[in-house]
């Protein structure tokens, strides 16, 4: 089978490519490689106007005259990879936006990729019309959507979400769920809002490579070792500003006992080791199920701090802080389960064990992948 992936949200294509590669089939990803995070395709569409002087050129042009000059490029740079980007029998998208376009070119792209190619498919794996909606409609007991409710941003912060909700961006989601033979949901905060969706197709967790990521087992000597790793672009989407107040306060009682590292918006390449000396890791507040940097920090064995309410416990049929630790927005709440780490260390060492065979068994890139092939094959011959 011959399939093409296209965009990419840190190493997830990455990863399922290689696992539809052992399986025998010919994959390609196209895609911008993910902004600063520089995530590896086999295409890469580049973003000419990301930052910088380009930057501002870019909004001028679109102020003075609504010429978006990157979604001209990004759709040039498509056009000119024609010969490599046809013929495939599957094409998989990443996002309803996928190239960070105006909605009228992402339809454009969307068309020609489908008039070039076989039967289309689309993950549900980062903010889309759906999720954003049905977070929007406060159907979520908390969202990424709660610092904006409660006043902490403003609409302009948080238009790279809110945007989804636009008649343009709506109009774009019903024109591609018109075309496609199906979409998938990469975890529950994904899944929930796609439940009675006429071509939803299920969840399918994130795929992960296992035999890239080392387990690392726990050493505690003096100090527990606690990782923030902060995405400028996403700091009050991932709760950070709970983190930040909840480890000053640890840092305040408890600073013989811990010893708290903080990095920003590093490439992948550089984040993916940064935390190897850690044995708590921080990711997010606002999520049911955990994201893809929260199951890498898994698989190497650290106490992630990340999405893992009761939702999940029971689809995985799990018990709660066994394999990570529910975040929610609150710091009284994150410094309590913070200190329950700290005085009891043993709990590191069994979270750790616990969380790497989670990964193993559920997020398995081969196995994952071998979910995919079935899942498109169904809804083909349906």
């Amino acid at each position: 089978m011959r399939v093409l992936l296209v965009g990419e949200y840190n190493r997830f294509h990455n990863f399922l490519k290689q696992g539809l590669t052992l399986l025998g089939h010919h994959v390609t990803v196209v895609g911008l490689n993910d902004g600063f995070k520089h995530v590896d395709v086999d295409h890469k569409i580049t973003h000419y106007f990301r930052k910088g002087i380009s930057k501002k050129i870019r909004v001028v042009l679109f102020r003075l005259f609504k010429f978006d000059v990157h979604s001209f490029m990004v759709k040039l740079q498509i056009l000119k990879l024609k010969q490599q980007l046809q013929n495939y029998d599957i094409v998989q998208f990443i996002n309803e936006s996928s190239f960070l376009c105006q909605p009228k070119t992402e339809k454009s792209i969307f068309n020609l990729l489908s008039r070039w190619n076989g039967k289309c498919f689309l993950l549900s794996c980062s903010c889309d019309y759906p999720s954003v909606t049905y977070a929007y409609r406060k159907k979520f007991r908390y969202s990424i959507l709660n610092p904006f409710f409660e006043a902490r941003v403003n609409e302009k912060d948080f238009y790279p979400i809110l945007k989804y909700r636009s008649a343009k961006f709506r109009a774009l989601h019903d024109h591609i769920y018109n075309t496609i033979a199906g979409v998938i949901a990469s975890d529950l905060d994904y899944h929930l809002p796609l439940v009675g969706f006429k071509k939803y197709l299920g969840m399918i967790p994130n795929p992960i490579n296992i035999k890239e990521l080392k387990y690392i087992k726990p050493t505690i000597n003096n100090k527990i070792i606690i990782f923030h790793g902060i995405n400028k672009h996403n700091y009050y989407k991932k709760g950070n500003d709970f983190f930040e107040k909840a480890l000053a306060i640890i840092l305040k009682k408890h600073s013989s006992k811990v010893r708290i590292i903080k990095v920003n918006s590093l490439p992948y390449n550089t984040y993916i080791t940064s935390y190897n000396t850690a044995h708590i890791v921080l990711d997010q507040v606002y999520a049911y199920d955990q994201g893809f940097n929260a199951l890498e920090a898994m698989a190497k064995g650290k106490v992630v701090f990340t999405g893992a309410e009761q939702e999940w416990l029971t689809h995985y049929n799990l018990q709660p802080d066994t394999i990570a630790i529910n975040a929610l927005p609150n710091v009284n709440y994150l410094v309590k389960k913070l200190e329950w780490l700290i005085l009891n260390p043993k709990n590191i060492i069994s979270i750790s064990k616990n969380a790497r065979s989670f990964i193993e068994k559920e997020h398995n890139y081969i196995k994952i992948a071998k979910q995919y092939t079935m899942r498109w094959a169904k809804a083909i011959t349906v």
